[in-house]
Formats: C-alpha cells, sequence, structure tokens
C-alpha cells in the first residue's frame, strides 16, 4: 500500500462542504426531544472473547453490586466508606477468580478487611486486588508469576463482607483509580457478559495480519438424530480429505465441518448419485443452488457440479454465505440447517464433525444481527467536531505498532484501533470488525457509496478470513484522495493508505457512516 500523510486541516475542510442532500438529510430528521440523545442500538449478550493484555477477571456472567467511590458501609454500619474498587457478584453462583492481567503476586492471603485477597503487580505501575475470596489455589505465592487468564481462587464472603462477591481494585501509581473506565479503556470492559479463553493468536501464513476476538469452538451435536445413528463414520480418502483441507483454509473452516457434510450427504463419495430431489454431486447441490454458488476448486477454469474438489469448494463458499463464521454455536446451527432444512440434519453433521476431531471457527461469537440491508439512512451524521476530536486522535498515533489482538494504547490490530477512535467521542462499538459492521447494520450507522464517503466513515473489507467475511477495518481520512487510516499490518502499523486498489479489488468492499449516536455502555467489545 502507498503511505501518504495529509494534513488534518484539509480534512475537516471537506465536511463543511457536505453536498445540498446531505444537508437536506439532517433537516428532515426527527430531532430528539430536549436533553435526550440517541442511543446505541445493542449487541446481543453473549460470550467476549479475551484478547490483548487485558480481561474481566471472571469467566462467568456478573453484575457490579457496589462501584467506586463514596458508600454506605457494608453491613449496616453508621457513615460512609470510600470504596476503593467494585464488587462483582458471579451468576448464577460463585465461580473462579481470574488474573486481569499477567502480573507478579505481592500478596496472597489474609489482607485487612478483604479477607482471602490476591494483589498483582501487573507492570507499569499498576496493580490490581482481589478480595474476599473463600481460598486461594495453591500456586498463588508471593513472588510467583500469573499469565492473564489464570485461576487465582474461589469467589467468596472472607473480610468484611456481607455475601460472596470479588472486590476487584486498580490502582495507578499507587492511587487506587475508578476500574470501569480503566478496564474499558484497555479493550476489557467490565459488561457483565461471560469471557471465553482466548484463541490461539496466529496469523495465517502469507496473510499480512490478522484482528483479536476472533475465534470459537464447533458446537457440539443435539437432538434429534437420524443417519449418525446407524452409519458410523467412515475413514476419508486421502484426496477427498486433501480437498477439504484446501477449501477450509480457503474459507477459513475446520475442515471437520466440510467432512461432516460430505459424510452426511454421500459417504465422501462412495454413495454418488442425483437425490429424488434432483441435488447432484459429492456434497449434492441442487443445479439452481449451485448456478449461483457454484466456484472452481481445482483451478481448471470451470465450475462442475459433478467434480469433487469444487463440490467442496462450493460447500465451503455457501456455509460462509449463510454466516456460519458469525454469532458462535447458534450461527453454525443456522448455516448448517441453511444447506438442508432439518434439525435432525443439523445434529448428525455436528455428530460427524465432532468424531473427525471438531475444530475452531474463525470467526466471532457475537451475536449483532445479520448485517444485511443499509442500516439507518434517519440517522444524523456526526457531528463535525465529533469527526475532528476523533481523527485528531488517530493521526496523533501514525507510527503505532500493530500486533493481532493487542489492545493499545500504542499497539493495535485494525478493530482495537477503529474501536478505541470512536471510544474518544463516548461511541463503544464490538471488538471485531466484521461485529462493528453489523453493529451498523442493526441501526447504529448507515451504509454510503464509497463516491459519498466523509472523513470518518468506517471502510470493511475481506481479508484473512477469506472472501465472504470482513477482515479488516480503517477510517476514512481524506475521501477526495482516497485516504484512510487505521492498523494495517505487522510491517507499517498504524498508517495513512490509499483504498483505491481495495475498492476496485476486494470481494468485499462497504463505507458505512456512524450516526451521530450517544454510547450506551452495555454492548459487547
Amino acid at each position: 500500500m502507498k503511505k501518504v500523510v495529509i494534513g488534518l486541516a484539509m480534512v475537516l475542510a471537506l465536511m463543511v462542504a457536505a453536498p445540498l442532500a446531505a444537508a437536506v438529510m439532517i433537516v428532515v430528521v426527527s430531532s430528539p426531544a430536549a436533553g435526550e440523545e440517541l442511543k446505541a442500538q445493542e449487541c446481543q449478550s453473549g460470550s467476549t472473547v479475551a484478547t490483548g493484555p487485558w480481561r474481566a477477571p471472571t469467566a462467568q456472567k456478573y453484575v457490579i453490586t457496589s462501584g467506586f467511590g463514596h458508600r454506605t458501609s457494608p453491613g449496616g454500619g453508621i457513615g460512609s466508606t470510600y470504596h476503593e474498587g467494585v464488587d462483582i457478584a458471579m451468576l448464577p453462583k460463585p465461580g473462579s477468580v481470574l488474573a486481569a492481567a499477567a502480573g507478579t503476586v505481592k500478596v496472597a492471603g489474609p489482607y485487612s478487611g478483604l479477607g482471602n485477597a490476591v494483589v498483582l503487580d501487573n507492570g507499569s505501575g499498576v496493580s490490581t486486588t482481589y478480595g474476599h475470596m473463600a481460598k486461594l489455589d495453591a500456586k498463588i505465592k508471593v513472588g510467583s508469576k500469573v499469565t492473564i487468564g489464570q485461576r487465582l481462587g474461589l469467589e467468596g464472603s472472607t473480610g468484611n463482607s456481607t455475601g460472596n462477591h470479588l472486590h476487584f481494585g486498580v490502582t495507578e501509581n499507587g492511587k487506587y483509580i475508578n476500574p470501569v473506565p480503566f478496564m474499558s479503556q484497555h479493550g476489557a470492559p467490565l459488561n457483565g457478559q461471560r469471557v471465553a479463553p482466548p484463541p490461539p493468536k496466529k496469523t495465517p501464513p502469507g496473510d499480512p495480519g490478522g484482528e483479536g476476538g476472533i475465534g470459537f469452538p464447533l458446537p457440539p451435536p443435539g437432538k434429534p438424530r437420524k443417519a449418525s445413528l446407524h452409519n458410523p463414520p467412515i475413514v476419508i480418502p486421502s484426496a477427498i480429505k486433501a480437498f477439504y483441507v484446501k477449501a477450509a483454509k480457503h474459507y477459513k473452516l475446520p475442515w471437520t465441518l466440510l467432512a461432516g457434510i460430505g459424510m452426511e450427504e454421500t459417504s465422501h463419495g462412495f454413495n454418488l448419485g442425483v437425490s429424488s430431489a434432483g441435488a447432484q454431486g459429492l456434497m449434492q447441490f441442487m443445479p439452481s443452488t449451485w448456478a449461483t454458488y457454484g466456484v472452481d476448486g481445482d483451478g481448471d477454469g470451470k465450475a462442475d457440479i459433478d467434480n469433487n474438489a469444487d463440490s467442496i469448494m462450493t460447500a465451503a463458499n455457501y456455509l460462509t454465505k449463510l454466516g456460519v463464521t458469525t454469532g458462535g454455536a447458534a450461527g453454525v446451527k443456522r448455516a448448517i440447517f441453511g444447506y438442508n432444512h432439518a434439525q435432525w440434519y443439523v445434529n448428525d453433521v455436528l455428530y460427524y464433525a465432532a468424531k473427525y476431531g471438531g475444530g475452531t471457527v474463525q470467526g466471532d461469537p457475537t451475536e449483532c444481527g445479520t448485517g444485511k440491508g443499509n442500516g439507518n439512512p434517519d440517522l444524523p451524521p456526526l457531528k463535525s467536531k465529533r469527526v475532528k476530536k476523533l481523527l485528531t486522535w488517530a493521526k496523533n498515533h501514525l507510527g503505532d505498532n500493530y500486533v493481532m489482538g493487542a489492545n493499545g494504547p500504542h499497539t493495535w490490530d485494525c478493530s482495537s484501533f477503529a474501536s478505541a477512535a470512536y471510544r474518544q467521542i463516548g461511541i463503544t462499538m464490538p471488538r471485531t470488525a466484521q461485529v462493528q459492521q453489523k453493529w451498523l447494520a442493526s441501526g447504529n450507522g448507515f451504509r454510503v457509496s464509497p463516491s459519498d464517503a466523509k472523513p470518518g466513515d468506517l471502510i470493511f473489507f475481506d481479508s484473512y478470513l477469506g472472501p465472504n467475511a470482513i477482515g479488516h477495518v480503517e477510517m476514512v481520512f481524506n475521501p477526495a484522495t482516497h485516504q484512510a487510516i487505521g492498523a494495517q499490518n505487522p510491517k507499517i502499523g498504524v498508517a495513512m493508505t490509499d483504498y483505491s486498489h481495495d475498492m476496485k479489488n476486494k470481494h468485499i468492499f462497504q463505507v458505512w457512516r456512524v450516526g451521530d449516536i450517544a454510547d450506551s455502555g452495555k454492548h459487547t467489545m
């Protein structure tokens, strides 16, 4: 990519020269009542993924029962106390307390009114405190090193406590600070959601980079099942397995999922024939479906419904078009159901996939709509002062490093950089690029033509996740010269680039405008 730096003043001048049509659109929008703000639409709750150097101190759902600062004395005491942290109650019952970041154990045991507690030195002048635990893990000793997410102990009610909860505190340079904004700024908001273990942070060979928050396991089979009850999985012929692996690598799927469909449909080609409904080939496609989704899997220049390589590659294409990589387990099941409309079919395929080894789907588990449609075009666009603030912040971070899964403050991946920029103006977006687009489509923004792009708009296109999934995001900086700013890849980090080539050559290329919304503070990151 061509690296270009351009003056912010020139960009901001463009914002006041908006087309008349855009100005008219703003005029006709129904304004909220006095004192009322447009609120962000939230993503569906579910498991987020631990990425970067910080995470919530539990893997369970939870609620914050007491905040930071002055409060009534616990247990009905007279007067007030200054609460040097937040109280977290895990749901539905007490669970494991986890290290919010890697560090060295400074305290492990009885600690004043916090009962059984752990204090970690997390480096750079930051330490975290975990209090009121029922017991500590045996490995947690003063001086020992812990990793992010390592179990410290069990939530309890020791010390000055009136019920099971975790006291979680953060100090910076020896001073207690409010953990809520601190954790949000470090990419790990205390929003009450479950946090899954971090997936392996590996960049596929040959690809420039990726983003954090990616990966969830194939769901287990449920009931009812049908064919798999009496047809056990057979050994896959080596040539057929090679086609499964190739297609899975291209579309970023577990090859075992394709093998599950191949086993269910034709026993990997041993039972080839046209079905009673007219489906053909190893993966059994109707000719009408093939006409839309058929792809060339062996590189001979044509998509042949009876060619095994083409059939398997088309199955991977079709599944990703059906959304198999988004929405976690529910998204996988919906996609398989879309392949063949029967619940027993879904469970058969998942049963076979599990028997062949299961695997991880390279996608985001967050539910946030389908991503289809053009969003809410009645939303007013961001005010110019908000655009100026987010672009000024972004420009000040030119030259920062790129690391997959990083959340700042000077190291990012593409989506964490975009979401951090928008946090500067009080808007919290989901963690990954593909769910950020779905979040916008669900009512937080609206899609615009690339030719109508304005500074601050978000550009989404396919990247390392395959041709049918959004894998990269950056912000429009100067639409007149097609300049965008973002965390690009490990070689150039945060840089200004020309998006003209991507606009012409990417399979997916979308530009979205964030509405002038107020952050609800509750959606997934």
